[in-house]
């Protein structure tokens, strides 16, 4: 209860939610279920709330574990006293508690531990205690030891001062306080090594920003840069303050000791206390801005994961290249392959009549209805031949570009080896850029998250971390959307709550063996998946056409006889459940509190069970833009400053979004054009795969940069 009140008042939660969570994680369930299926107990606590609290229950169960681990060290040691455990008990943060621990921990030899080892600490108490009696260089002949390195009376005193600045550096409270005035005071300066940084890194070459205010992709690039040995980084903190504040705090009058005391103060501080501190305050603003890029990336691939899929199509995916030729793979509406080859418009074979006879043999035998081009290497050479084709064409074809991220790691991967065991690695890279426009969900989740590439400073952050939170990303969005049973790959349903790769594969064994699943009940039929697997999964997983109707909506089987006494006071019947058949059933429901008392049932689940039933098989991206789709190219020569275009948003980082309008390079609308309001972040305004109007500003083709703007031009 005490965990369950910390947590509830750090995230202005109440203590019972928070407990009530705790208590579903203990009985197996998983974040998607608790979300979706547990409002009542939860109080309607979503998704994100839930990751965060499972983070912060997490964390305090290590402060926990560190509380008993350092108590049970320093009992051993003999240095555990009444105050000090109480204080490790009431302390709220590790680093609090490794303060404590700090003067106990085993240290390599110091200067302080060599000064101790002579017998000196009855001294360095003395200076200390800056006693007004006593004298510094009488008390301390007695304890020269010659042929030491104590052998004088200054080695002796400079030994004391090492004893009381390795003490003070060392004082929880000290350490605490400076570290405040370091987070608060600190600039972050930085210098270039070199004629390459000042070319790569010129706005770093003699830089100074305020830690407390200087953003995080900054802090990002300034890393790079030290990392690449291009940049020299410190922290420029107000060492004579700093000094003045640990003379108020250890100095008691003025004496024969002061001198030496302000000596022992001020090594503590620039040599041990200092250096300390700036690579602490330095990990935290890392650590800061890893967390803010980890959340662009979490936003822009729920966005990415979230695209409308293209229902009904048949496409020719174009992998464009050079020397190899543009990669060929034409699928059907099913994403079944029906034909693969390659095709060479691009130098330096530059084959275009071949290509464009090519192309239009497709469209002509198979009906083609989109040609989707990568937009990688030579992209836009292809998107050139492919205009000229669709210009050509007596069928009405439309193309569009699709970001290619990840294909070749999906397409050399044990997944597209085992889906596609008989076709090269390139055309597995073609035919799963058609599929990403079919169902961009289905696709991408076939690859790790982090190989998608919609982010900024990818390869500069903590590689496990970011795994961990795209992770949840695409798990959230898997289950919001729904499974289906009958069709989705092992890795598809490696997402759905409660479902591990060794189930996903065995339910796709199952389905191979005995045919499509008739409703959710055989689910337990499948190995490894029992009753809280069961229980965790159900409700995500829909099976079109199946001997219960409801299996083909978000209501949890527990909840089936709450949904047909609905339709039965609505005057329907399961079987009246036609997908995508919009039915208002809340005008025939009449007060739902009510119905939830009767029915003893909460009104959150009743709400849920209800709108499932009014759109019966809803897909939720369906509301989101439509891709653009174009029937010719342009090029950068085309573009002038005020000319209006729409286009695609590909990417979202801290300082704008880059934009696809259609020619070779994306645009970017910084962050102050993309309203004409204040913008604190650009994921408040745009978001990956949104649709937009932008305005040329400026274009720099020597460069390759294109300004855009989506504040209309007056």
């Amino acid at each position: 209860m005490a965990i369950a009140t910390t947590i509830a008042r750090a995230m202005n939660l109440r203590p019972e939610q928070v407990s009530a969570v705790m208590a579903l994680l203990d009985e197996g369930c998983t974040i998607p279920f608790i979300a979706r299926y547990r409002k009542e107990a939860t109080g309607g606590l979503d998704d994100v709330t839930l990751r965060a609290l499972e983070e912060k229950l997490a964390y305090e169960h290590k402060l926990q574990e560190r509380k008993e681990e350092v108590i049970a060290t320093l009992t051993e040691q003999g240095n555990l006293t009444a105050t000090l455990e109480q204080q490790i008990n009431e302390a709220t943060m590790l680093q609090r508690i490794e303060d404590l621990y700090k003067p106990f921990r085993k240290k390599r030899a110091t200067r302080a531990s060599k000064a101790k080892e002579a017998g000196l600490d009855p001294l360095a108490l003395a200076l200390m205690a800056q006693e007004q009696q006593a004298q510094p260089q009488e008390l301390a002949r007695a304890y020269i030891k010659p042929g030491t390195d104590f052998d004088s009376v200054e080695r002796v005193l400079q030994g004391a001062k090492d004893i009381v600045a390795e003490a003070v550096a060392d004082d929880p409270e000290a350490v605490e306080e400076l570290r405040g005035f370091t987070r608060r005071t600190a600039a972050v300066t930085t210098k270039a090594i070199g004629d390459e940084a000042e070319r790569d890194y010129a706005a770093y070459g003699d830089f100074s920003e305020a830690a407390a205010r200087i953003p995080d992709h900054r802090i990002l690039a300034i890393n790079r840069g030290e990392r690449e040995k291009q940049l020299r980084v410190s922290l420029a903190v107000d060492s004579n303050e700093a000094q003045e504040r640990l003379e108020r705090r250890f100095l008691r009058r003025k004496s024969p000791w002061t001198p030496y005391m302000e000596d022992a103060l001020q090594d503590g501080y620039k040599r041990l206390m200092a250096p300390s501190l700036e690579r602490e305050v330095r990990a935290q603003l890392t650590e800061r801005a890893q967390q803010a890029a980890m959340g662009v990336f979490a936003k822009n691939t729920e966005a990415l994961l979230r695209q409308r899929p293209v229902r009904g199509a048949r496409i020719i995916a174009l992998d464009p290249g050079y020397r190899t030729g543009c990669k060929v793979a034409v699928i059907d509406e099913y994403g079944t392959l029906l034909d693969h080859g390659t095709i060479y418009p691009t130098p330096p074979r530059n084959d275009v009549a071949g290509a464009l006879s090519a192309l239009h043999r497709w469209i002509e035998r198979y009906d083609i209805s989109v040609i989707v081009v990568g937009n990688g290497t030579a992209s836009r050479e292809t998107e050139a031949v492919v205009a000229q084709c669709i210009e050509e064409s007596s069928r009405p074809v439309v193309y569009t570009i699709v970001n290619e991220a990840g294909a070749s790691v999906y397409s050399a991967s044990e997944v597209a080896s085992a889906e596609h065991p008989d076709l090269d690695v390139t055309t597995r890279g073609a035919l799963s850029l058609g599929r990403r426009l079919q169902d961009p969900l289905a696709e991408l989740v076939k690859i790790p998250p982090q190989s998608i590439g919609v982010g900024q400073y990818q390869h500069d952050l903590d590689q496990k971390a970011l795994g961990q939170t795209l992770a949840g990303v695409v798990e959230r969005v898997v289950n919001e959307v729904g499974v289906d049973l009958n069709t989705a790959s092992a890795s598809l349903l490696s997402y759905v709550a409660g479902i591990t790769p060794t189930i996903a594969h065995n339910i796709v064994a199952w389905r191979e063996e005995q045919g499509p699943f008739t409703n959710r009940r055989e689910l337990k039929k499948v190995a490894k998946l029992g009753p809280k697997a069961f229980q965790n999964c159900a409700g995500f997983l829909r099976i079109q056409g199946g001997s219960e109707p409801l299996d083909n909506t978000a209501v949890h089987p527990e909840s089936y006889n709450v949904a047909k006494a609905v339709l039965k006071k609505a005057g329907l019947n399961p079987r009246d459940l036609a997908p995508d058949e919009q039915r208002n059933l809340r005008s025939k429901l009449g007060n739902l509190s009510a119905l939830a008392a009767e029915l003893e049932v909460g009104v959150p689940t009743l709400n849920d069970i209800v709108e499932e039933l009014e759109r019966p098989g809803r897909d939720p991206r369906d509301d989101a833009p439509a891709p653009v789709f174009s029937r010719a190219v342009l090029s950068m020569e085309d573009l002038t400053p005020g000319l209006a275009l729409t286009g695609t948003v590909r990417n979202v980082v801290d300082f704008g979004a880059f934009v696809d309008i259609g020619v070779k390079q994306d645009g970017l609308v910084h962050i102050s054009k993309l309203s004409s309001s204040f913008v604190k972040h650009p994921s408040d305004v745009v978001a990956v795969g949104d649709t937009v109007d932008v305005w040329v500003e400026a274009v720099d083709t020597d460069r390759g940069r294109i300004s855009l703007t989506m504040v209309e031009p007056h």
